[in-house]
């Protein structure tokens, strides 16, 4: 009786959501059942999922099911983002959104490649719809946004550690202004101008010649909005044995380790997403376009995107189009303009789950073979002592004749991509002479200092990133030392010195040296100029040259950023080299004026100024400086911090809040046997009731990182809760 009561609950509460009812059938709820029972989960006492099966199937289902307690809506959102639903929760806001997403992703193609894929993928696809129904069924009283009831191939959609993956890439401006017949200047889809936080995150691997035990060691730190991933472990009698990172709603570690190699992913500057310019006639009722010297026909189809209003579901009909070269986007100068990019989901997810259980060196370069690690570098080591820098490995072949930076003539045949670049073609690094490696988002060329690939080895295409400030910091912290731990690993993530500011300070303190005593700013900044002049250039809580130096910073950034963006150079390059006295000057004074005003005085702490805070589960934050709030002492990454915290001021606060950074922290040490520690921003639950909403908050913003309990009998006297799922 009780498990009827159950389903009609559960159809119950779907009957609010945008998916029609579902009800488990008793071969579902039995199969679930019987499933659960394989799977016992062990929650530590930071609240973490470790999760045990006889199969990876079983282990799948688990970690499905605890993400699921922890954070269903992020869990929901995620698919929502990843299969163009996003609207039918969120509203006519988010339109262009979905069909960007569905310009990509068919789900009739994904059901289909579902089908076809080998039976042990689709056991584990199957068991990643299964843990969430069985979820949703033991839990009728959690409401579903739209999805009631996930399918075994909603995981194609989400093949990657991002949302939308390279599909991000694509301008949902020029989309509304194409598809929508919308003039630019009433387009909704807005840019504000704050600078944005550098994304991504940082990677370092140390040989075991540098290292005091003679141990490799791995630094995992991506930088990505706070709350996106979690931590778990994954662990089957199959060979499975994996812990880190894990994004809401996916089934496999996406930066972690095992106990014999570790992986760390940073966003790369590959240029691999082209745009094609298609000379389009309209031909009757359709159009063609033109290739080799002849007229193809465009593909027409319609596609509709349901949306949420206040009385209920509308949609939104479209006229969509793709040639060859992907689907249209926008238009340029009367051309319309087409994206290719990387599209291979069952690869992709093939190549996301099997790296995880990669146990040296050589498993995971074969993992490489599939090409579909498109958007991320990788740091690895392993316990035989090797490190490695890996490209991101799919990287189209072209002809180099052509500038790929820009749209190019889609009608020319030579522009076509031809193949992909081999593993051996790309600038790739394994166990270099100096012992250490380092990605920080910049470019390959100085990921291992003298024993880097060599720029003009490669075609530009290969990498588009400049150096930056925190490449620069990291080879600050790696060179010259034969004596790491995982203390002084974790000590190097948070050093805190800012190398954006040791180019842009001397400018500002040069120019007030140059200023007449006549001139009002002389005697205005005496002050500022004194504190900065004595600054180590290093952030904490308590220092002022830090608040004054990244305000200052921020507001020349603001001033000058579009004029960089056309002189074709770099934020630091523009502010460096091309500003003139006068403006550095009046952003200092504007810094100060903007620090007074907001806090009473220009001298005010950094810590006073730069919280972290989380009130909600809401995935949009709010912020309230009334509300408690935690000091952090690290910056934005665009100054050169390791340790990273995007804050900025929002319009109804003075304080600065953090919502992106360092998202996870993980210091790895191979061997015999791997010891770790880690962090999370904030703690492990979504849910404001639980302790693990907030509990790693302060270790958090002081670098203080736990001991990770990686093996079973590390959990005794650490355990807070041994269960199946379901009970």
């Amino acid at each position: 009786m009780k498990k009827l009561w159950i389903v009609l609950a559960l159809a119950f509460a779907a009957c609010s959501s945008g998916d029609k009812p579902t009800r488990a059938s008793s071969a579902d709820v039995a199969r679930w059942e019987a499933q659960a029972g394989a799977v016992t989960i062990i929650r530590d006492d930071w609240g973490i999922p470790h999760v045990y099966g006889k199969t990876d199937a079983d282990a799948v289902f688990g970690v499905m099911y605890a993400q699921a307690e922890d954070d269903f809506n992020r869990v929901e959102v995620n698919y929502l983002n990843a299969i163009g639903r996003l609207a039918e929760a969120e509203g006519e806001g988010e339109i262009y959104r979905d069909l960007r997403m569905k310009l990509f992703i068919n789900p009739d193609s994904l059901k289909a490649q579902y089908e076809s894929s080998p039976d042990w993928l689709k056991s584990l696809m199957n068991s990643f719809a299964d843990g969430l129904n069985f979820y949703l069924y033991s839990n009728p009283d959690v409401k579903p946004k739209v999805i009631t009831h996930f399918e075994p191939w909603m995981a194609l959609a989400f093949s990657e550690g991002s949302i939308g993956g390279d599909i991000e890439k694509v301008s949902l401006r020029g989309l509304e202004e194409f598809y929508g017949k919308v003039p630019a200047e009433r387009l909704a889809v807005v840019e504000d101008d704050i600078p944005r936080e550098p994304t991504g995150s940082n990677g370092f691997a140390i040989a075991p010649s540098n290292t005091a035990d003679g141990k490799a060691l791995l630094l995992i730190n991506p930088h990505t909005s706070f709350f996106f991933r979690a931590e778990a472990q994954m662990t089957s009698e199959e060979g499975l044995n994996a812990y880190g990172a894990i994004t809401w709603g996916q089934f496999f570690i996406y930066q972690g380790f095992n106990e014999t190699a570790g992986w760390m992913h940073t966003s790369s500057g590959v240029d691999n997403i082209d745009e094609y310019l298609e000379t389009v006639t309209q031909t009757g009722d359709g159009y063609s376009y033109s290739y080799d010297g002849a007229e193809r026909p465009v593909t027409v189809s319609r596609m509709s995107i349901p949306f949420r209003t206040d009385s209920g579901m509308s949609k939104r009909d479209f006229t969509v189009y793709h040639t060859h070269h992907g689907p249209v986007v926008r238009e340029q100068d009367g051309r319309w303009v087409t994206v290719s990019l990387m599209n291979e989901p069952v690869k992709a997810l093939t190549q996301s789950y099997t790296r995880t259980k990669a146990r040296n060196y050589e498993a995971f370069r074969e993992t490489m073979e599939l090409h579909t690690n498109s958007s991320n570098n990788t740091v690895f080591a392993d316990a035989e002592g090797n490190i490695a820098y890996l490209h991101a490995n799919f990287v189209p072949r072209r002809d180099t004749s052509f500038d790929w930076s820009k749209p190019v003539d889609g009608s020319l045949k030579a522009t076509d991509w031809q193949g992909v670049h081999s593993f051996d073609e790309s600038p790739n690094v394994l166990n270099p002479a100096n012992g250490w490696i380092q990605n920080t988002n910049n470019w390959p060329y100085s990921a291992s200092g003298a024993n880097s690939p060599k720029k003009g080895d490669y075609p530009s295409y290969m990498d588009r990133n400049p150096e930056n400030p925190r490449g620069l910091h990291a080879i600050r912290v790696l060179k010259d030392r034969k004596d790491f731990t995982i203390g002084s690993l974790i000590d190097a993530a948070y050093d805190s010195y800012l190398t954006g500011f040791d180019v842009l300070v001397p400018t500002v303190i040069r120019d007030y040296d140059m200023l007449p005593a006549s001139n009002p700013l002389k005697a205005k900044l005496a002050d500022q100029v004194a504190a900065l002049r004595l600054w180590d250039r290093r952030w904490s809580v308590s220092s002022v040259p830090t608040s004054l130096a990244v305000f200052w910073g921020e507001d020349l950034w603001k001033k000058t950023s579009a004029d960089a963006a056309a002189a074709g150079v770099t934020v630091y390059d523009y502010m460096e080299r091309r500003t003139t006295s006068a403006q550095r000057l009046e952003s200092l004074e504007a810094a100060a004026d903007k620090l007074a005003a907001d806090f009473g005085k220009w001298q005010t702490p950094w810590g006073e100024i730069n919280r972290y805070q989380r009130l909600t589960g809401d995935i949009v934050q709010q912020f309230d400086d009334a509300a408690p709030s935690i000091p952090v002492g690290f910056t934005s990454a665009r100054w050169g911090s390791l340790a990273s915290f995007g804050a900025r001021q929002y319009p109804q606060t003075r304080k600065w809040y953090g919502t992106s950074g360092n998202s996870f922290v993980a210091v790895v040490q191979f061997g015999d046997s791997v010891r770790a520690r880690a962090i999370s921003a904030g703690g492990e639950s979504g849910h404001p009731s639980s302790k693990h909403f907030g509990d790693q908050a302060v270790r958090y913003s002081t670098g203080d990182l736990r001991e990770v309990y990686f093996y079973r009998p590390q959990l005794a006297g650490h355990t807070e809760r041994e269960y199946h799922p379901g009970q």
